[in-house]
Protein backbone atom coordinates (compact mmCIF):
# COMPACT_ATOMS: atom_id res chain seq x y z
CA UNK A 1 0.00 0.00 0.00
CA UNK A 2 1.33 3.04 -0.93
CA UNK A 3 2.80 5.08 1.92
CA UNK A 4 0.34 8.27 1.27
CA UNK A 5 -2.36 5.42 1.82
CA UNK A 6 -0.99 4.66 5.31
CA UNK A 7 -1.07 8.34 6.85
CA UNK A 8 -4.91 9.38 5.47
CA UNK A 9 -7.65 8.45 3.70
CA UNK A 10 -7.54 9.23 -0.03
CA UNK A 11 -10.57 11.35 -0.66
CA UNK A 12 -13.10 11.87 -3.37
CA UNK A 13 -14.03 15.10 -4.41
CA UNK A 14 -16.32 14.25 -7.41
CA UNK A 15 -19.68 15.25 -6.95
CA UNK A 16 -22.33 12.76 -6.12
CA UNK A 17 -25.32 12.70 -8.02
CA UNK A 18 -27.38 10.27 -7.03
CA UNK A 19 -29.68 8.06 -9.06
CA UNK A 20 -33.77 7.77 -9.03
CA UNK A 21 -34.03 4.77 -6.27
CA UNK A 22 -36.02 2.77 -8.84
CA UNK A 23 -33.16 3.16 -11.47
CA UNK A 24 -30.88 1.01 -9.88
CA UNK A 25 -31.19 -2.89 -10.65
CA UNK A 26 -28.56 -3.97 -8.07
CA UNK A 27 -27.95 -4.32 -4.20
CA UNK A 28 -24.34 -4.11 -2.92
CA UNK A 29 -24.07 -4.33 0.77
CA UNK A 30 -20.52 -3.87 2.86
CA UNK A 31 -19.31 -4.71 6.12
CA UNK A 32 -17.22 -1.73 7.50
CA UNK A 33 -14.18 -3.30 10.24
CA UNK A 34 -11.50 -4.94 8.02
CA UNK A 35 -13.44 -4.97 4.61
CA UNK A 36 -14.25 -1.29 3.81
CA UNK A 37 -11.14 0.24 5.92
CA UNK A 38 -7.96 -2.42 6.46
CA UNK A 39 -8.17 -3.33 10.14
CA UNK A 40 -10.44 -3.35 12.95
CA UNK A 41 -11.44 0.14 14.08
CA UNK A 42 -11.24 -1.01 17.50
CA UNK A 43 -7.11 -1.48 16.89
CA UNK A 44 -6.86 2.33 15.61
CA UNK A 45 -8.59 3.38 18.59
CA UNK A 46 -6.52 1.65 21.26
CA UNK A 47 -3.75 3.82 19.48
CA UNK A 48 -4.95 7.00 20.99
CA UNK A 49 -4.20 5.17 24.49
CA UNK A 50 -1.42 6.54 26.28
CA UNK A 51 0.53 3.14 26.67
CA UNK A 52 -1.26 2.38 22.72
CA UNK A 53 -2.46 -0.53 24.13
CA UNK A 54 -4.89 -2.25 26.35
CA UNK A 55 -3.82 -3.83 29.58
CA UNK A 56 -4.10 -7.79 30.00
CA UNK A 57 -7.23 -7.90 32.05
CA UNK A 58 -9.22 -5.99 29.11
CA UNK A 59 -7.46 -7.96 26.09
CA UNK A 60 -8.67 -11.12 28.38
CA UNK A 61 -11.96 -10.38 28.80
CA UNK A 62 -13.45 -10.14 25.30
CA UNK A 63 -15.55 -13.70 24.89
CA UNK A 64 -16.41 -15.08 21.45
CA UNK A 65 -19.90 -13.24 19.72
CA UNK A 66 -19.49 -9.95 22.05
CA UNK A 67 -17.34 -7.38 20.03
CA UNK A 68 -20.22 -5.05 21.06
CA UNK A 69 -19.98 -5.23 24.62
CA UNK A 70 -16.00 -5.65 24.16
CA UNK A 71 -16.05 -2.14 22.62
CA UNK A 72 -18.09 -0.53 25.12
CA UNK A 73 -15.78 -2.18 27.70
CA UNK A 74 -12.57 -0.76 25.62
CA UNK A 75 -14.15 3.09 25.15
CA UNK A 76 -15.20 3.30 28.95
CA UNK A 77 -11.62 2.79 29.84
CA UNK A 78 -10.28 5.22 27.14
CA UNK A 79 -12.46 8.04 28.60
CA UNK A 80 -11.17 6.61 32.10
CA UNK A 81 -7.53 7.25 30.78
CA UNK A 82 -8.54 10.84 29.33
CA UNK A 83 -8.64 9.97 25.73
CA UNK A 84 -10.82 12.76 23.84
CA UNK A 85 -13.73 12.75 21.55
CA UNK A 86 -11.18 14.89 19.23
CA UNK A 87 -8.67 11.76 19.20
CA UNK A 88 -11.49 9.15 18.93
CA UNK A 89 -12.47 11.32 15.69
CA UNK A 90 -9.13 11.84 14.42
CA UNK A 91 -8.13 8.47 14.80
CA UNK A 92 -10.74 6.44 12.72
CA UNK A 93 -10.27 9.28 9.87
CA UNK A 94 -6.87 8.23 10.12
CA UNK A 95 -7.79 4.14 9.30
CA UNK A 96 -6.87 3.78 5.71
CA UNK A 97 -9.09 2.18 3.52
CA UNK A 98 -8.58 -1.99 2.07
CA UNK A 99 -6.54 -2.09 -1.05
CA UNK A 100 -8.60 -1.28 -3.77
CA UNK A 101 -10.92 0.02 -2.06
CA UNK A 102 -11.66 3.72 -3.00
CA UNK A 103 -11.07 2.08 -6.67
CA UNK A 104 -14.21 0.09 -5.89
CA UNK A 105 -16.16 3.20 -4.71
CA UNK A 106 -15.29 5.29 -7.90
CA UNK A 107 -16.52 2.43 -9.95
CA UNK A 108 -19.89 2.46 -8.24
CA UNK A 109 -20.04 6.24 -8.16
CA UNK A 110 -19.95 6.37 -12.14
CA UNK A 111 -22.53 3.29 -12.14
CA UNK A 112 -24.68 4.74 -9.46
CA UNK A 113 -27.89 4.19 -12.32
CA UNK A 114 -27.47 0.67 -11.54
CA UNK A 115 -26.48 0.25 -7.75
CA UNK A 116 -27.62 0.80 -4.48
CA UNK A 117 -25.03 0.71 -1.62
CA UNK A 118 -26.02 0.16 1.88
CA UNK A 119 -23.65 -0.78 4.85
CA UNK A 120 -24.25 -3.29 7.65
CA UNK A 121 -21.60 -3.67 9.85
CA UNK A 122 -21.37 -4.34 13.62
CA UNK A 123 -19.33 -1.87 14.03
CA UNK A 124 -21.21 1.84 15.13
CA UNK A 125 -22.58 4.76 13.84
CA UNK A 126 -20.17 7.41 14.98
CA UNK A 127 -17.00 5.60 13.41
CA UNK A 128 -18.42 4.92 10.19
CA UNK A 129 -20.23 8.33 9.32
CA UNK A 130 -17.06 9.47 10.54
CA UNK A 131 -14.99 7.57 8.23
CA UNK A 132 -16.84 7.72 5.05
CA UNK A 133 -17.49 11.52 5.55
CA UNK A 134 -13.79 12.06 5.40
CA UNK A 135 -13.50 9.87 2.53
CA UNK A 136 -15.66 11.61 0.58
CA UNK A 137 -18.05 8.92 -0.02
CA UNK A 138 -20.91 8.96 2.59
CA UNK A 139 -23.32 10.24 -0.36
CA UNK A 140 -23.03 6.90 -2.12
CA UNK A 141 -24.96 5.01 0.63
CA UNK A 142 -28.37 5.22 1.14
CA UNK A 143 -28.71 3.60 4.33
CA UNK A 144 -26.13 2.42 7.40
CA UNK A 145 -27.53 -0.50 9.62
CA UNK A 146 -25.11 -0.85 12.16
CA UNK A 147 -25.52 -0.31 16.48
CA UNK A 148 -26.33 3.34 17.77
CA UNK A 149 -23.60 5.48 19.48
CA UNK A 150 -23.46 9.02 21.04
CA UNK A 151 -21.09 11.04 23.19
CA UNK A 152 -22.38 11.36 26.66
CA UNK A 153 -21.69 14.33 28.83
CA UNK A 154 -18.31 12.91 30.38
CA UNK A 155 -16.99 12.76 26.99
CA UNK A 156 -17.37 8.99 26.52
CA UNK A 157 -18.39 7.10 23.63
CA UNK A 158 -21.35 4.70 24.09
CA UNK A 159 -22.76 2.17 21.84
CA UNK A 160 -25.88 0.31 22.35
CA UNK A 161 -27.24 -2.57 20.56
CA UNK A 162 -28.73 -2.82 16.95
CA UNK A 163 -31.37 -4.60 17.73
CA UNK A 164 -32.70 -7.84 19.40
CA UNK A 165 -33.32 -11.11 17.09
CA UNK A 166 -33.45 -15.03 17.50
CA UNK A 167 -30.61 -16.65 14.97
CA UNK A 168 -28.35 -19.16 16.90
CA UNK A 169 -25.43 -18.55 14.63
CA UNK A 170 -25.31 -14.85 15.81
CA UNK A 171 -24.36 -12.25 18.04
CA UNK A 172 -27.01 -11.06 20.20
CA UNK A 173 -27.07 -7.16 19.40
CA UNK A 174 -27.03 -7.90 15.42
CA UNK A 175 -28.59 -10.79 12.44
CA UNK A 176 -27.02 -9.33 9.13
CA UNK A 177 -29.43 -11.71 7.60
CA UNK A 178 -32.45 -10.25 9.45
CA UNK A 179 -31.24 -6.72 8.24
CA UNK A 180 -31.12 -8.12 4.53
CA UNK A 181 -34.64 -9.72 4.53
CA UNK A 182 -36.31 -6.95 5.64
CA UNK A 183 -34.37 -4.49 3.97
CA UNK A 184 -35.34 -6.00 0.80
CA UNK A 185 -38.86 -6.59 1.83
CA UNK A 186 -38.91 -2.96 2.25
CA UNK A 187 -37.30 -1.55 -0.88
CA UNK A 188 -39.18 -4.13 -3.09
CA UNK A 189 -42.52 -2.36 -1.59
CA UNK A 190 -40.69 1.28 -1.90
CA UNK A 191 -39.81 -0.14 -5.44
CA UNK A 192 -43.68 -0.87 -6.70
CA UNK A 193 -43.04 -4.42 -6.38
CA UNK A 194 -40.01 -4.61 -8.27
CA UNK A 195 -37.52 -6.83 -6.30
CA UNK A 196 -33.17 -6.16 -7.00
CA UNK A 197 -32.11 -8.04 -10.24
CA UNK A 198 -28.95 -9.18 -7.73
CA UNK A 199 -27.51 -8.62 -4.53
CA UNK A 200 -24.19 -8.62 -3.70
CA UNK A 201 -22.57 -9.15 0.00
CA UNK A 202 -19.13 -7.65 0.60
CA UNK A 203 -17.67 -8.21 3.73
CA UNK A 204 -14.64 -10.96 5.83
CA UNK A 205 -15.99 -11.83 9.03
CA UNK A 206 -17.40 -14.55 10.39
CA UNK A 207 -20.73 -12.84 10.97
CA UNK A 208 -20.69 -11.86 7.22
CA UNK A 209 -22.08 -15.72 6.51
CA UNK A 210 -25.57 -15.60 7.92
CA UNK A 211 -26.58 -12.98 5.20
CA UNK A 212 -25.46 -14.78 2.25
CA UNK A 213 -27.57 -17.66 3.10
CA UNK A 214 -30.05 -15.53 2.30
CA UNK A 215 -28.60 -14.95 -0.93
CA UNK A 216 -29.72 -16.68 -4.23
CA UNK A 217 -28.31 -18.16 -7.33
CA UNK A 218 -28.32 -14.64 -9.15
CA UNK A 219 -26.47 -13.46 -6.03
CA UNK A 220 -22.77 -12.62 -5.44
CA UNK A 221 -21.01 -13.72 -1.83
CA UNK A 222 -17.57 -11.47 -1.97
CA UNK A 223 -15.47 -12.47 1.27
CA UNK A 224 -12.32 -11.26 1.60
CA UNK A 225 -9.85 -14.35 0.94
CA UNK A 226 -8.49 -16.56 3.71
CA UNK A 227 -10.41 -14.67 5.99
CA UNK A 228 -13.43 -16.00 8.06
CA UNK A 229 -16.42 -15.64 5.95
CA UNK A 230 -14.20 -17.10 2.75
CA UNK A 231 -13.37 -20.27 5.60
CA UNK A 232 -17.39 -20.61 6.62
CA UNK A 233 -18.49 -19.92 3.29
CA UNK A 234 -16.41 -22.61 1.58
CA UNK A 235 -18.18 -25.19 3.84
CA UNK A 236 -21.55 -24.10 3.26
CA UNK A 237 -20.64 -24.41 -0.40
CA UNK A 238 -20.87 -28.37 0.58
CA UNK A 239 -24.48 -27.73 0.86
CA UNK A 240 -27.15 -28.21 -1.73
CA UNK A 241 -29.03 -25.56 0.24
CA UNK A 242 -26.27 -22.82 -0.47
CA UNK A 243 -26.85 -21.54 -3.82
CA UNK A 244 -25.28 -18.27 -4.08
CA UNK A 245 -21.69 -17.80 -6.34
CA UNK A 246 -18.50 -17.08 -4.30
CA UNK A 247 -16.02 -14.56 -5.32
CA UNK A 248 -13.13 -14.43 -2.83
CA UNK A 249 -11.44 -10.72 -2.90
CA UNK A 250 -7.73 -9.64 -2.04
CA UNK A 251 -8.41 -5.99 -3.49
CA UNK A 252 -11.21 -3.55 -4.38
CA UNK A 253 -10.05 -4.15 -8.26
CA UNK A 254 -11.26 -7.87 -7.84
CA UNK A 255 -14.75 -7.02 -7.46
CA UNK A 256 -14.45 -4.57 -9.71
CA UNK A 257 -13.84 -6.80 -12.15
CA UNK A 258 -16.75 -9.13 -11.16
CA UNK A 259 -18.92 -6.06 -11.19
CA UNK A 260 -18.04 -4.88 -14.74
CA UNK A 261 -19.14 -8.23 -16.15
CA UNK A 262 -22.35 -8.36 -14.42
CA UNK A 263 -23.12 -4.75 -15.63
CA UNK A 264 -22.01 -5.44 -19.63
CA UNK A 265 -24.61 -8.57 -19.90
CA UNK A 266 -27.59 -5.99 -19.33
Amino acid sequence: MPSTERNHSPKMTAPLTPAAPQDQRFLVLFDFDETIICESSDDALVRTLPDKELPAWLKNSYREGQYNENTQKILAYMAEQGVSKDSIHSAVEKIPPNQGLMNLFQYLQSHQQDFELVVVSDANMYFIETWLRHAGVRDLFRKIFTNPSSFNAAGQLVLLSFHSHSCPRCPDNMCKQVILREYLTERQKERGGVPFQRVFYIGDGANDTCPCLALGPRDTAFPRKDFPMHRLLKEFQQSAKFKTNIEPWVSGEDIVDCLKKIVEEK
